[in-house]
């Protein structure tokens, strides 16, 4: 019987918890919108996909990097704030599926957007992160994953730091706890709502930088967004937390699954095992680890 090796375990761990930090810079940008207006943004994706090629587009016709860079967080600013103040306001206290409905039908009329304005081709986006590999205590660490891990823990702090120490965090943290209260206090619910939904583009901007990067920039990158379905049932769909932890149990789950159960089932299981423990997870503790269970009474 071989000896188990440490060392490689340790390397598809680490492996799978950077690629699990981008996980959960994706599921926050959920958590943001989930927590304030109740909405699961299925948006998200199209974002993400308009911010990596609106920049990648911008660049290959001449426009310096920082430029590009700067237009590209302005655009996704405006355009978080347009789709709360054009879509999403009209439709308060409509039930919640109406609400997905209408998120569900905008990430396709911002697909459609992006490929009327940049097309349809393939990109190749460099942000100037080399992907070698790096050995640290004999273990091998991928530079550019270790580079995106850093860049979205920095972002994920940000907006940790955001969100509970400016007086904007604290009244978003206000109406994600009550909303009835934080109205009655005088907090204006439409501005808090604009703030998180451009904090949401802010979150796609990064994200879709860093999935393009590795990925390339297409209209399947949009597909991202579905992995941070599992991590949402796994840490909650309302806490910041949880997405981060959940990102980095999804992230381990899958190298590891596919790594030493694998080989078991013929392999190919990475793409679908987290949506497996998901559902285990699911109907064991249907709110997450972190996540509050919503009890309706009749």
């Amino acid at each position: 019987m071989e000896a188990f090796d440490f060392a490689f375990f340790a390397e598809v761990l680490l492996g799978g918890l950077l690629s699990g930090v981008m996980y959960a810079l994706v599921a926050i940008g959920f958590v943001l919108i989930y927590k304030t207006s109740g909405v699961l943004n299925f948006a998200q994706g199209a974002q993400l996909l308009f911010a990596a090629l609106t920049f990648v587009s911008l660049v290959e016709r001449g426009v310096p990097f920082a430029l590009a860079l700067g237009l590209t967080f302005a655009l996704m600013l405006l355009l978080g704030l347009v789709i709360e103040r054009a879509v999403l306001r009209p439709l308060v206290n409509q039930p919640p599926i109406t609400l997905f409905m209408a998120t569900l039908g905008l990430s396709y009329v911002i697909e459609g957007v992006a490929q009327l304005l940049w097309g349809t081709q393939v990109h190749e986006l460099d942000l100037g992160l080399a992907d070698t590999p790096l050995e640290f205590a004999g273990v091998l660490v991928s530079s550019f994953d270790l580079a995106a891990a850093g860049i979205a823990a920095l972002m994920v702090a940000l907006l940790s730091a955001f969100f509970r120490f400016t007086r904007t965090g604290l009244a978003f943290r206000a109406v994600a706890d009550d909303t009835f209260a934080a109205l009655a206090v005088g907090l204006r619910l439409p501005r808090i709502w604009a703030t998180v939904w451009a904090a949401a583009g802010v979150i796609a901007l990064v994200a879709g930088l860093l999935w393009g990067a590795r990925l390339g920039v297409q209209f399947s990158l949009s597909l991202v967004v579905l992995k941070a379905l599992p991590v949402l049932v796994l840490g909650g769909f309302d806490s910041i937390l949880g997405a981060i932890v959940g990102g980095l149990v999804v992230g381990a789950l899958e190298k590891l699954a596919e790594v030493y159960l694998g080989p078991f089932v013929g392999g190919g299981i990475e793409g679908w095992f987290a949506y497996v423990a998901a559902l285990a997870f699911l109907l064991v503790k249907p709110g997450g680890l972190f996540g509050q269970r919503l009890v309706e009474r009749a």
